[in-house]
């Protein structure tokens, strides 16, 4: 019996040291898998001549899966109909290429599937797997290398488009907008040097597009662009740089919409500077008309008086050469009640602008119905001046530090363009030290002038802006603290704006040069910078 009982309790013991052993095994697990799948074979083999097949199969060594596909698979030349690529969601141990195109004659092309193959479990990727063939007797081994840089931006875009347009009988300026490219690259997602491989030789343009919806050709509404000047011959030892920019629009009016009682909605495409909108119609002769742009929006606000009592009409529209026609259909809505408010902060710079803004079109103010009081009650001498376009008053003053300022807008102060008139108006601003403020001196060497200074965020949103005709010293004075970067756009045509590039007129945008470093402006710090510019 004892013997019985010690054979059970061995038994027990045994089953329970070979169950704890699974236990540990299972909650450690192997060594993670950190290698990328292998390939085994392709069929037909990498690097084929005189290509013919409408399949490909590329097999590895272990299950693998495609991914992002649309991004990161670059077939150059591009194919007019899509080959289907499977496995895209699920797992196979081949990937198989089946081509929908009729290929054209002694051609290279290229699958380029950047890092889109990865294997099954950890996805870890196939980097950058090139399959080649040539439907000729050789394959093409020329290539064009470069980098993008962008215009404004310190960092270009990801997924940008090289391409290469041959220069032949067909090709002219308006190619890139209507027709593929006969070689293509892609940075994909980490780089900004390109490679266009396999090329043969020949005369070529050299494009580049950041594209919104890609089909490689230029959408000049959704797309950047950036182009090499001049064409480019092909085999070359150059190295290209392409300076990628967002095209100014063409002006153009796009619809009218009724959005209140006498006031029209134009929503536009462009620069609507020096727009004219005229009612045609005997009846509509005498309006007294404004205009007013949206300070957000593309939309120009048309405000007409008096009333019109009509179902529909035609309006003329004018920019520069553009010039068009559109049937506008009225609606019978209510007027807007005039509301007068502040468009600046509680808290003003010393070098600030208190401003008032409406929402119907301000016709006429009356300065000596304005009173600035500070926190002694003195009153503050003042001036204002009126910005049309914006629909905005701005009212100027000497400011002091710690200040408290209480503006007073007495009644009938400002009429609009219907001839309402305000209530009493109050508004409270204040000034901070200047110990609360940073200033920023900057020394330019080896400037080109004139040129304009900003201060811009990591996103490229201007913050400060200085013109400079000569050489100076540029001083940026009460800052917000926070973190800047300097840039200096070298305004060549002297227009105190920075101005963007044209494919068509074969124009490069502004050369825009940026400080290296991010700026750090705390409170009462006063950083000084050199910079030299390349």
């Amino acid at each position: 019996m004892r013997r019985i009982v010690f054979q059970i309790f061995v038994l027990l013991f045994i089953g329970l040291v070979v169950i704890n052993c699974a236990t540990r095994g299972n909650v450690e697990g192997g060594p993670r898998d950190l290698d990328a799948p292998l390939i085994l074979r392709q069929t037909p083999d990498n690097y084929s001549t005189n290509f013919n097949s409408k399949e490909i199969r590329i097999y590895f060594d272990e299950y693998v899966k495609v991914k992002d596909l649309q991004k990161q698979l670059i077939i150059s030349p591009p194919m007019d109909t899509e080959p289907t690529v499977t496995p895209l969601g699920n797992a196979s141990k081949y990937i198989q290429i089946i081509i929908n195109d009729t290929l054209d004659e002694n051609t290279t092309y290229a699958f380029n599937f950047g890092r889109s193959i990865v294997d099954n479990n950890e996805e870890n990727p196939y980097d950058y797997y090139r399959y080649v063939f040539s439907t000729g007797n050789y394959i093409d081994s020329l290539r064009v290398t470069g980098r993008i840089l962008d215009a404004e931006n310190r960092q270009p875009d990801d997924f940008v488009s090289v391409m290469l347009y041959e220069v032949d009988s067909t090709y002219n300026d308006s190619t890139v907008y209507n027709k593929k490219p006969k070689y293509i690259t892609n940075t994909l997602d980490s780089l900004t040097v390109f490679s266009i491989d396999n090329i043969k030789p020949g005369t070529y343009k050299l494009i580049a597009l950041k594209e919104e919806n890609p089909n490689y050709t230029f959408q000049p509404k959704s797309d950047k662009i950036g182009f090499h000047e001049g064409f480019i011959t092909v085999p070359t030892d150059s190295f290209y740089k392409i300076t990628m920019f967002k095209e100014e629009l063409d002006f153009k009016a796009t619809r009218s919409k009724q959005v209140a009682g006498q006031k029209i909605a134009f929503a536009y495409e462009g620069n609507p500077k020096g727009t004219e909108i005229e009612a045609l119609g005997d009846s509509l002769k005498d309006l007294t008309t404004r205009i007013i742009k949206d300070e957000k929006a593309d939309t120009l606000y048309y405000w007409y008086k008096p009333k019109v009592e009509l179902d529909s009409a035609l309006f003329v529209v004018k920019n520069k050469n553009y010039l068009d026609t559109l049937t506008h259909k009225f609606r019978q809505i209510d007027k807007d009640s005039l509301v007068v408010k502040a468009t600046s902060g509680n808290t003003l710079n010393f070098t600030e602008d208190f401003r008032l803004t409406g929402n119907t079109p301000l016709e006429k103010y009356d300065k000596s119905q304005i009173t600035i009081l500070d926190k002694d009650s003195l009153e503050i001498d003042f001036t204002t001046s009126f910005v049309e376009i914006n629909n905005e008053f701005k009212v100027t003053f000497d400011k002091e530090e710690s200040q408290t300022y209480g503006i007073t807008v007495l009644p009938n102060a400002i009429e609009d363009f219907f001839g309402n008139v305000n209530d009493t108006l109050n508004f409270k601003v204040r000034t901070k030290t200047l110990a609360d403020y940073s200033n920023i001196r900057v020394t330019l060497r080896n400037a080109t002038y004139p040129l304009i200074a900003q201060l811009v965020t990591d996103r490229a949103e201007v913050k400060y802006e200085q013109p400079v005709s000569e050489e100076r010293q540029v001083d940026f004075k009460n800052l917000i603290p926070g973190s800047y970067y300097l840039r200096i756009i070298i305004d060549a045509n002297a227009n105190e704006k920075w101005d963007t590039g044209n494919i068509l007129k074969g124009l490069q945008p502004e050369r825009i040069v940026y400080y290296p470093d991010l700026i750090e402006a705390r409170a009462n710090w006063d950083p000084v910078i050199t910079f030299t510019l390349k």
